[in-house]
């Protein structure tokens, strides 16, 4: 039986496997102006609009009929699926899902318990599953196990954002607000955690590179993908290059993208991420 990989839209991952995933759109306002994470807005459009707006963008969770669409195609064609999304703590997404799923007995559906790139590199670790037969309980399954192994970490060049969008409180922001800190930021069991502070962007990449190691070091077997946010990926390039012991010795690609605006909504520009899974 085929076995389809459902991701919704705050999914990020590198080119190569896009066209592997079904995407289950959010839904980014601007005002009273509605989009399509990634449907009607691309990341690029939405950068643009984030700088150039007053108004800070809200999102909002995708809706169970927009999962419930996907899951009649999946069960028409005679499949299965599984669902990978975004962290429940952060989102109603993965109820909807749920909500959705309840109707049929070859849907599963899985909290990543992450976001972004750290959803994505469950992703792709899906995929790699399935391309050796895994069927979809069994791959179901093997996810909810091996998401207590994803390291997310991002330095991002304000907590603004997230302070505005209610993600953090005012004191984690007020924290991380002194002149030209820059805070770094990871993700447990859905909540967004203040883990550290440099000031400026040269102790910011030094301390993503010590916090990679407090996590217990990087397994560089499974996936790993670094992300951006913003009109330009300047500051990922100069992570790469301040941590070029880190990989060199590791891996001989480093895939990246831009992360999406769902999460950019709350990120803001100029952020740098980078997620892997933890050595055992």
């Amino acid at each position: 039986m085929n076995v389809e990989l459902i991701v919704d839209s705050t999914v990020d991952v590198p080119e190569h496997i896009r066209s592997r995933l079904t995407v289950v759109p959010l839904t980014i306002h601007f005002g009273q102006e509605e989009y399509l994470d990634g449907v009607t807005m691309d990341k690029h459009r939405f950068y643009e609009r984030l700088v150039e707006s007053d108004v800070l963008p809200t999102t909002s969770q995708a809706s169970p009929a927009a999962f419930d669409r996907e899951f009649r195609r999946v069960r028409c064609s005679g499949g299965s699926a599984v669902v990978l999304t975004i962290a429940a703590g952060l989102s109603g997404t993965y109820q909807s899902a749920c909500i959705a799923a309840a109707e049929y007995d070859n849907i599963y559906v899985v909290d990543s318990g992450t976001a972004a790139i750290g959803a994505g590199i469950l992703a792709e670790y899906a995929l790699a599953c399935l391309d050796r037969g895994m069927d979809a309980a069994g791959l179901a399954r093997a996810l909810e196990q091996k998401r207590q192994d994803v390291c997310v970490l991002a330095l991002v060049d304000t907590l603004e954002y997230l302070k505005r969008g209610g993600r953090i409180s005012k004191t984690t922001a007020l924290a991380g607000g002194l002149l030209n800190i820059k805070p770094v930021l990871t993700i447990e069991n859905g909540e967004i955690l203040l883990v550290g502070k440099a000031r400026g962007s040269r102790q910011g990449n030094n301390l993503l590179v010590e916090k990679i190691h407090a996590c217990g070091g990087i397994d560089f077997s499974l996936p790993i993908l670094l992300g951006y946010t913003g009109l330009t990926d300047v500051f990922l390039k100069k992570y790469v290059e301040d941590s070029r012991a880190l990989w060199e010795n590791g891996t001989d690609r480093l895939d990246s993208t831009l992360i999406g605006g769902v999460i950019g909504t709350h990120a803001g520009p100029g952020a740098v991420a980078v997620a892997f899974f933890r050595k055992k």
